[in-house]
């Protein structure tokens, strides 16, 4: 099982709604439309980099952004922050401080 897989199975668990799309070209227009309460967004997608898609979203998206990825090097991490990221994790990532992230952005 993929691990977006078994994240969003942890989330549903816990009494989250979970949507997924797994390509970064697609990405921005599915979020501008549905205007989900959260998005947990991986910087290493297939046809557009996670950057890219926070990038494009911030102007008209007012949700919060949780980055996941496995790049976990300090200028990736300012760089997600300073395109208008809320939180960034790096992977891999304990489920239980996954939910703890999740539950603090949305109480925001």
């Amino acid at each position: 099982m993929r691990l977006a897989e078994l994240i969003g199975a942890y989330l549903t668990k816990h009494g989250y709604r979970i949507t997924q799309h797994g390509r970064g070209d697609t990405a921005p227009a599915i979020i501008l439309e549905e205007k989900p309460d959260l998005v947990i967004l991986d910087i290493m997608l297939p046809g557009k980099e996670g950057f890219d898609v926070c990038r494009e979203i911030r102007p008209r998206y007012n949700g919060r952004v949780l980055m996941m990825t496995a790049r976990d090097e300090d200028v990736d991490e300012i760089l997600g922050l300073e395109l208008g990221a809320d939180d960034y994790l790096a992977k891999p990532v304990e489920p239980r401080r996954l939910l703890a992230r999740v539950r603090a952005l949305l109480r925001r």
